[in-house]
């Protein structure tokens, strides 16, 4: 069923602002969890050639994600060009308090405005969505009319319900195991095929953090996985797209001096100073308990009574290891949150802590005795690669305050008016 209709050359408004895509193949990365470390240290070993040249020919720099950083908000943004409090996925986890229920945020139903996807696919391109988490599927399809799968249920996809079927036969392989590599990979050699088969033309390629969470910037095997993404990056270029590159968060160690987890429990914590009743929602939750242990730096609470919320905030801050202490008004403008789906406040901690409700609700045997994390300021910074240069306008931008969630607009607006592109 390979395809070979030319991409076309089209104009499309989002959430006000206009994209404008010339005849030729786009594709976004979404490296979960890649702190710029994981390619400095890559780069610096010779081990990323084509990003290399992308780096070196295009552009490279760092650019601000959302917050809390984590993959669903981050990755919602990516695909809005929005901030949370416009798009409303606020974690990937929190507390419906109408239903009076703790529930995952994975589904689109939850999303406030459309998809720059959608948008592409309605003004005429072939869309391919590629995610290695089947949880992030739903939010990244909303509205699409194109091709939405994941590497974890790849053999599941349905022609009917993903536009497109036999996606073992297309890609070449077998649907990976979602704790390993191979998750990431698949979903990069299923863009290649998408790209390369002329099912789709503008695409984006959502990757899952489990190496990152596993492995640090200079361990082999971090540097053999960096380098099998660098040999994708490379075929998508070969194929004549603009490839931008950005990551949803990074990626710190939590671990003490003692090599332990250091984890604040901020429910048992906060239940023994204002005896029982209060709720602490981590937003990091998800199915992939072996990441993370449900154990980030972003942490939301429900108290007893709300009026005692700045006496709580001002204990807080005198902790050691929390960095931060925000009301939900407060919250809401400081960190661009969707104030209805906020607690009475919000903590953030550490480079090195992360935030839990009880030691009875963790299963720190299930981190393997590895524990690296993000959800806060910490892991706030990612890289923006661009395969090709950035105009004057672009540039401009670019030197101010760039966000993650403006990758779309780089890759594609921001890459017009140069000889060749």
């Amino acid at each position: 069923m390979e395809q070979s209709n030319q991409p076309k050359a089209v104009q499309f408004n989002v959430n006000q602002r206009s994209y404008s895509l010339e005849a030729r193949p786009y594709v976004v990365v979404c490296v979960d969890g890649c702190a710029d470390e994981y390619l400095d240290v890559t780069l610096a070993k010779g081990r990323m050639p084509n990003l290399q040249q992308m780096a070196a020919h295009g552009h490279r720099s760092k650019v601000r994600g959302a917050l809390p950083s984590f993959t669903n908000v981050n990755n919602s943004s990516i695909v809005t060009g929005l901030p949370p409090s416009e798009h409303g996925i606020g974690g990937n986890f929190f507390y419906d308090t109408d239903k009076d229920e703790e529930v995952m945020m994975n589904s689109s139903s939850y999303l406030r405005c459309g998809t720059i996807l959608a948008g592409a696919a309605n003004a005429g391109r072939k869309v391919g969505v590629v995610t290695a988490k089947e949880k992030l599927r739903d939010i990244l399809s909303h509205k699409l009319q194109g091709i939405a799968f994941s590497s974890e249920k790849a053999r599941e996809a349905k022609m009917e319900t993903h536009g497109i079927d036999n996606v073992e036969t297309v890609v070449g392989e077998k649907t990976p195991e979602i704790y390993s590599p191979d998750a990431s990979l698949y979903t990069l050699k299923s863009g290649v095929k998408l790209l390369e088969g002329g099912y789709a033309d503008f695409l984006y390629l959502s990757l899952t953090d489990y190496m990152q969470h596993k492995y640090a910037p200079e361990e082999p095997e971090s540097l053999s996985f960096y380098e099998a993404i660098d040999t994708e990056l490379g075929k998508l270029a070969a194929l004549g797209a603009i490839v931008g590159i950005t990551a949803d968060h990074g990626m710190n160690s939590k671990l003490d001096d003692n090599g332990q987890p250091n984890v604040i429990y901020l429910e048992t914590l906060l239940n023994s100073k204002l005896g029982g009743g209060v709720r602490v929602i981590l937003p990091i939750t998800d199915p992939y308990v072996r990441h993370h242990g449900a154990l980030g730096s972003f942490a939301v609470a429900y108290l007893p009574d709300p009026s005692k919320t700045p006496e709580v905030i001002q204990g807080l801050m005198e902790i050691d290891g929390i960095t931060e202490v925000y009301d939900r008004k407060t919250a809401a403008r400081k960190l661009e949150l969707p104030e209805d789906r906020l607690g009475d406040l919000v903590a953030m901690s550490a480079r090195n802590v992360v935030i839990g409700r009880s030691p009875e609700y963790h299963d720190l045997a299930a981190l393997e005795g590895v524990l690296r994390s993000h959800g806060g300021r910490y892991e706030e910074m990612v890289p923006m690669v661009i395969s090709h240069p950035l105009n004057a306008e672009a540039l401009e931008e670019s030197a101010r305050d760039p966000r993650n969630f403006d990758i779309f607009h780089f890759t594609t607006n921001g890459t017009r008016l140069h000889e060749g592109v």
